[in-house]
C-alpha cells in the first residue's frame, strides 16, 4: 500500500554565501529541430526550481537558436560535430563540461541517435544523478533491465504509455495496479520510478509514495517536461538529509501544486505547460511554508 505524504521534505536552503555552482550544475540533453519547445520547458523549469547553472547540450544547433532567446541565463553546448556516438561513446564535450546532474530525453525523438545517447549515458562512468524521460524511455523499452547498469542514482519518469512499453504489457490504471507497476519498473531498472498520472506514484522498488497535488488541467503537452526540469534541479540538492527519493517526492508535489495554482487562475481548460513554470516560485514558497508549520 502506498504511503501518502501530504508535504514531502523540501530541498535544503542554500547557504547565505552560496554561489551558482553550489546551487547545482545541470546538463540537459533535450530538444530537436521538430521539438525545441521540450528543451525550453526543461531548461526554464530547472532554472525556476533553483538550479544555479543550466546547460543545454544539443546535436542540432538550430535548437540553441530557438531556446536561447527565452533562456538567456542558460549556457549552451553544440554537439553537432561530434562523431563519438557513432563509436558508442558519449561526446567528449559532455564529460569535459562540469555538471552535477544529467537529464535526457524530452524532445530528442526516437531515432538511432537517441538510442545510442541513452545507452552511452547509462554506461558512463558518471556517478551523479541521471533523469531519463520521454524519448529516452521509449528507446529503452526493448531491454529496460539494461538501465540498471547506471552507476549513479537513476530516476525514470514514464507516463502510462511509456510505462506500457517498459512493462511489455498495458500499464494498469487502478491505484493498486499503478503502485505495483511503479515498484516493478523501479526494481527492473534499478531506479526511482515516477509513474505519472492522476495521483502520481513514486517508488524505489520497495517504498511507494502517492502524490496528492495536481489536477486534470495538467493533462497538456509539455507538462512532463516541466516535471523533468524540476526533478533534475532538486536532484542537484541531494546530500545528507535529502535523498534522491526525497527529491522525487518534492518535485512531484511542487509540480502538482504549481498546476493547482495555475488551474485556480486559468481554469482546467486554460492551463498550458508554460503556466506551470510561472507558478513554480509560488508553489515552492508554499511548500517551504507548509513544511515549516
Amino acid at each position: 500500500m502506498a504511503r501518502f505524504v501530504p508535504i514531502p521534505i523540501p530541498p535544503p536552503d542554500l547557504d547565505a554565501c552560496a554561489h551558482k555552482g553550489q546551487a547545482g550544475r545541470l546538463l540537459c540533453l533535450c530538444g530537436s529541430v521538430t521539438m525545441p519547445g521540450a528543451a525550453q520547458l526543461v531548461v526554464r523549469s530547472a532554472q525556476r526550481a533553483g538550479a544555479g547553472l543550466v546547460t543545454l547540450a544539443v546535436f542540432q544547433p538550430e535548437v540553441i537558436h530557438s531556446v536561447s532567446p527565452s533562456a538567456p541565463e542558460a549556457t549552451y553546448l553544440d554537439l553537432s560535430r561530434s562523431k563519438d556516438l557513432f563509436a558508442g561513446r558519449l561526446p567528449q564535450e559532455i564529460d569535459a563540461h562540469p555538471h552535477d546532474v544529467r537529464v535526457a530525453g524530452p524532445g530528442l525523438g526516437t531515432g538511432g541517435s537517441t538510442r545510442a545517447l541513452t545507452a552511452a549515458l547509462v554506461r558512463s562512468a558518471f556517478e551523479g544523478p541521471l533523469v531519463l524521460d520521454a524519448d529516452a524511455l521509449t528507446v529503452s523499452a526493448t531491454d529496460p533491465a539494461d538501465l540498471a547498469d547506471c552507476r549513479g542514482p537513476l530516476v525514470i519518469t514514464p507516463h502510462p504509455g511509456e510505462a506500457t512499453r517498459l512493462l511489455g504489457r498495458p500499464a494498469p490504471d487502478d491505484d493498486v495496479g499503478r503502485e505495483e507497476a511503479a515498484k516493478e519498473l523501479a526494481a527492473t531498472t534499478g531506479s526511482i520510478c515516477v509513474l505519472k498520472g492522476a495521483g502520481t506514484v513514486i517508488s524505489d522498488g520497495e517504498s511507494v509514495f502517492r502524490n496528492g497535488t495536481g489536477n486534470a488541467g495538467m493533462a497538456t503537452a509539455g507538462s512532463g517536461d516541466v516535471l523533468a526540469g524540476v526533478l533534475a534541479a532538486y536532484l542537484c540538492c541531494c546530500g545528507e538529509g535529502f535523498t534522491p527519493m526525497d527529491a522525487a517526492c518534492a518535485a512531484v508535489f511542487v509540480h502538482g501544486l504549481a498546476g493547482d495554482l495555475a488551474c485556480d487562475e486559468k481554469g482546467v481548460r486554460g492551463v498550458v505547460a508554460t503556466d506551470l513554470i510561472g507558478f513554480l516560485p509560488a508553489a515552492q514558497k508554499a511548500h517551504l511554508e507548509g513544511a515549516r508549520d
